[in-house]
This record gives C-alpha cells, sequence and structure tokens, in this order.
C-alpha cells in the first residue's frame, strides 16, 4: 500500500513557507536587480530569483528526477509583478507535485548534472528536505539585503522590526 505522509507533510511546510516568501520577492524592486552587498555576493536580483525557483526545483525532482544547469532556463523577469506569478507557479506546481507522489517515490534517487555528466545523485526524500531547507537559507539572505536597502523586512516566523503583524 502506498502512502504519502512525508509527501504531504513536505507540500504543508511548502505552504507554511509561501506567504513570508511571497512578501519578500514582491517588496523588491527591479532597480536593484544588480546590486550586491559585496564582490563576492551574488546580485538582488538573482537572489530573489532563486527564492521564486527553488520551489520549482523540488517540483522537477518529483516529476522528472533530474536537473541539468546545461538546459535549466531561468526566468527572466521584466516586471516584479512576473516574477511573484513565478514564484506562485512554482509553488503550487511543486504542491501538486508532492500531492500526487508517493513516499515510496521519495526513494527514488535524483540526479544534478551539467550537460549530461552527474555532478551529485541523492534520493529524493534528501533533496526535497535539503531544497526546502534552501528556500529558507536564500529567503534569509534576501532579508539581509533587504535590511541594506531599507526596505522593509516582512514577517517571517513572527513581527519583524518592520513588519509587526498588527
Amino acid at each position: 500500500m502506498k502512502t504519502n505522509v512525508l509527501c504531504e507533510y513536505f507540500a504543508k511546510e511548502l505552504a507554511m513557507e509561501e506567504p513570508a516568501s511571497r512578501k519578500c520577492v514582491e517588496r523588491v524592486p527591479m532597480e536593484l536587480n544588480t546590486w550586491k552587498p559585496h564582490e563576492k555576493s551574488m546580485q538582488m536580483g538573482y537572489l530573489t530569483l532563486l527564492v521564486a525557483e527553488i520551489p520549482l526545483w523540488i517540483a522537477k525532482t518529483i516529476e522528472e528526477s533530474v536537473i541539468d544547469f546545461a538546459s535549466f532556463s531561468h526566468l527572466q523577469p521584466k516586471t516584479n509583478a512576473e516574477l511573484v506569478k513565478h514564484l506562485d507557479e512554482n509553488f503550487a506546481r511543486a504542491k501538486k507535485a508532492l500531492k500526487n507522489f508517493s513516499d515510496e517515490g521519495l526513494n527514488e534517487m535524483f540526479y544534478l548534472k551539467n550537460k549530461g555528466e552527474t555532478l551529485m545523485s541523492m534520493t529524493k526524500l534528501d533533496i526535497v528536505s535539503s531544497s526546502i531547507n534552501h528556500l529558507a537559507h536564500h529567503r534569509g539572505q534576501l532579508t539581509v539585503y533587504m535590511r541594506l536597502n531599507n526596505i522593509p523586512v516582512p514577517s517571517i516566523y513572527g513581527p519583524s522590526a518592520d513588519d509587526q503583524g498588527f
């Protein structure tokens, strides 16, 4: 008998991370896309795109079992509204993929490749869990970028200094 207790758990966890991720992404103006706090840091626009696209990684992990850097195409949004729409679509796709998958399927292998060469492989369970952590990490990084640019930081797991939630 197939179960989906873990898949439902991951879908629920994504649903809990979605509102805060959306609040962050929708507040970042496109004019700051090239800004970065240090020469070794990534640009704010790319970091914001990562927050919007990490749920897509989860969907692709479940649906395709492979992501190849050579063929993975990032959205190139022209407006913040396009980026927020992309985030919404990616969260919906990831949650749907998880809800339609089985816990047994999480034991299947996932492959990260570049031009067909395997760079890393691990179970889908490990990739999904890691991707949710990766999302929280990059969203946290984005809030620091926001603070440094005087963009109000939204409530994430509780009130922020800018968004008391009251």
